[in-house]
């Protein structure tokens, strides 16, 4: 038995609601870590690191955040900032699987597919 139409533009209407909120708490969570990391510099005068090196593998981000170096702690908000669009997309297939839209599950996925090779090509240098 198909949906009633309603049920559809309220379920889809919820899924918009929560990739805004996917959205909005992604950017304000990534705004927080880095101005922890920026105080934390600010306060100490010191990046973590020596000379002008700035982590960019993602070991080495989580192991400087966890010992509080502030050029890891901005990283890691930099990090959560790219990532939230990538979440984006992933709600978004999910969306579109669950309207039955195909055709958009298939574009999407692809985006998403470019996406994570993107990351992986910036992640690699």
């Amino acid at each position: 038995m198909a949906p009633k139409p309603a049920t559809t533009a309220r379920e889809m209407a919820q899924v918009e609601t929560i990739i805004g909120r996917i959205l909005q708490v992604g950017v304000i969570f990534s705004a927080i870590v880095m101005l922890i990391g920026l105080a934390l510099f600010l306060v100490t005068g010191y990046s973590g690191y020596e000379g002008d090196f700035v982590p960019r593998q993602m070991g080495m981000i989580l192991a400087g955040t966890w010992q509080l170096k502030p050029y890891a702690i901005m990283m890691l908000g930099v990090y959560c900032l790219i990532l939230t669009p990538v979440l984006r997309v992933v709600v978004s297939i999910y969306a579109f699987y669950k309207e039955k839209d195909h055709l958009y599950v298939a574009i999407t996925t692809l985006v998403l597919i470019i996406l994570l090779i993107a990351l992986a090509i910036g992640v690699k240098g």
